[in-house]
C-alpha cells in the first residue's frame, strides 16, 4: 500500500538543526499506531509522547522496524530522505493501524527516541488492515519519503 504523505514533527526541524537527529548516521525505526493514537499531532517531540502503538502481536513487535538502506541525497537543489520500503505478516490474527510514525532510535542530546515524521496510511481516512497470512506494507513515494527545497536566502 502506498503510504500517505509523511509530514516532520515540529520538534524534528529543530532537532535536525542542532544534530539530535543526523539523517546520515542515526538509526531509523517505523512503528505503526491505531486510530485512537496522538501520533497525528505535530507538537510531539518523542516517541514515549505517542498514545496507542499496536502491541507485539499478530506479527508486529512495538517499537516498530528498523529502516533498511536509509539515504539522504542531493540533487539539483533538492535533499531526499528515503529507505527501503517496510513490511509486518500477519500472524494469528490481522494487523490493523491507522498512522505510520519514523523515528530516531536511541538518545542523542539527552533526547531519547525523537520523532521524525508521521503518515495517515489512509486519507480516507480509514484503518488499514492486513488480514492473518498477508503482509501489511507501506511503500515509499518514489520520491522519497520526504524532500526538502527552498528559495534562496537573503
Amino acid at each position: 500500500m502506498p503510504a500517505g504523505k509523511f509530514k516532520l514533527y515540529q520538534s524534528a526541524k529543530e532537532y535536525l538543526g542542532d544534530g539530535t537527529i543526523d539523517l546520515d548516521t542515526s538509526t531509523f525505526k517505523i512503528a505503526l499506531f491505531s486510530s485512537s493514537s496522538n501520533a497525528n499531532t505535530l507538537t510531539n517531540t518523542v516517541l514515549a509522547n505517542l498514545t496507542n502503538q499496536l502491541t507485539t502481536a499478530n506479527g508486529y513487535t512495538s517499537g516498530g522496524i528498523t529502516l533498511a538502506n536509509v539515504t539522504w541525497n542531493r540533487s539539483a537543489g533538492t535533499v531526499t530522505f528515503d529507505a527501503d520500503n517496510v513490511e509486518w505478516t500477519a500472524s494469528g490474527g490481522s494487523i490493523t493501524a491507522r498512522f505510520a510514525v519514523i523515528y530516531q532510535s536511541g538518545t542523542v542530546n539527552g533526547v531519547t527516541d525523537a520523532l521524525l515524521c508521521v503518515s495517515l496510511l489512509d486519507t480516507t481516512p480509514a484503518d488499514v488492515t492486513a488480514p492473518n497470512g498477508n503482509k501489511f506494507q507501506i511503500n515509499f513515494n518514489a520520491s522519497g519519503i520526504f524532500t526538502s527545497s527552498g528559495a534562496d536566502v537573503d
